[in-house]
């Protein structure tokens, strides 16, 4: 991504031509998008491509009139994944990049210094990794394994820097903003100590970005070999859920056969049932290292700047961290009971 943040010149609708000439230059969109997904756009996304430029430049116009200050990128790429991930509703769409960018201000621990080689640690552990081939949907898989973290090794937080830069590099594909992704999260080995790491506090901020504060669509999330503590886990993550994201988690306990109705064996490794060969770390690794440079230049242009204060925002800082801390003394009764 690219583009000029600077929105008291962006509007061409609002300016005569030989104002236009003073507009930054933007890279101009080119749809990749195949015939097929151009029509799965329109019938789920709400996606005209007739009016889709329109519809950008809407969003557009809208930032520089109510965010001004937001400090956001603002070609057509960019804000095209906001449209899509709230099916072109201009103010849902809105609400939705101002929350994007209050998250990556809001914590500071996961979003100072985010690059790939920051994380490589995560990475090399196989917490998280993309399986090479997509789902019978054209959707990517995002195999998360909680059981490779020794919290002694580095905290949390940086285990949800991998997540959220495999994220960035994801929604980068015009296929994965139409067709959304899915997750498989492996918890096999995951101990009371370990999960006492994922409070409410930790919960409420990881859910709050992936629902309401990154436009990628989540359409399932596949849990595999989940422990009895688990059941304490999710009833610290229900609360935040929202009802259709809550439907799409799926428990399959250790029964690969339930795994397999809802991701087919074929591309799946191994180590859960498939005929993919053993689970390969190292190719998504590379891809995403190899991305350090692109991260660098497109994060640079997304810092807030520090007199801006978007309304609005999707976390309250203080009082929500001590609400969390307050929960979490709560469920710490439930987690040693589940377990």
């Amino acid at each position: 991504m690219s583009g000029d943040s600077d929105c008291t010149r962006t509007s061409p609708s609002a300016g005569s031509p030989s104002d236009n000439e003073f507009l930054p230059d933007r890279p101009k969109y080119v749809c990749s998008l195949s015939p097929d997904l151009i029509i799965k756009a329109r019938e789920e996304l709400q996606e005209k491509p007739e009016w889709r430029l329109r519809d950008v430049q809407a969003l557009r116009d809208m930032v520089c009139k109510d965010y001004p200050s937001l400090g956001t990128c603002l070609d057509d790429a960019f804000l095209l994944r906001f449209l899509r991930a709230r099916k072109f509703d201009y103010d849902r769409a809105l609400q939705l990049l101002v929350n994007y960018h209050t998250c990556r201000r809001s914590w500071p621990e996961v979003f100072n210094n985010l690059k790939p080689s920051a994380i490589k640690p995560v990475l090399e552990s196989g917490f998280v990794t993309v399986l090479p081939c997509l789902d019978p949907e054209g959707r990517h898989v995002v195999c998360i394994r909680p059981d490779r973290w020794t919290p002694s090794n580095y905290p949390i937080t940086e285990n949800i820097r991998a997540i959220y830069l495999t994220l960035e590099k994801l929604i980068q594909s015009e296929e994965t903003q139409v067709n959304g992704i899915v997750i498989l999260a492996d918890y096999k080995g995951v101990s009371l100590s370990k999960a006492s790491h994922f409070g409410p506090f930790v919960a409420k901020k990881v859910i709050g970005i992936l629902q309401d504060g990154f436009p990628i669509r989540i359409k399932a999330v596949n849990i595999i070999n989940e422990p009895r503590i688990f059941k304490g886990i999710f009833a610290i993550i229900k609360p935040f859920l929202k009802e259709k994201i809550a439907n799409r988690f799926f428990l399959h306990g250790c029964d690969l056969n339930s795994l397999h109705q809802n991701i087919p064996p074929v591309i799946l490794p191994e180590e859960y049932g498939g005929t993919s060969g053993k689970l390969d770390i190292s190719a998504w690794n590379e891809l995403l290292l190899a991305s350090e440079e692109d991260f660098l230049h497109d994060f640079s242009q997304l810092d807030l700047p520090c007199d801006s204060s978007p309304h609005d925002i999707l976390v309250s800082g203080d009082a929500d961290e001590k609400q969390c801390d307050d929960s979490l003394r709560g469920m710490k009764p439930q987690l040693y009971y589940c377990y």
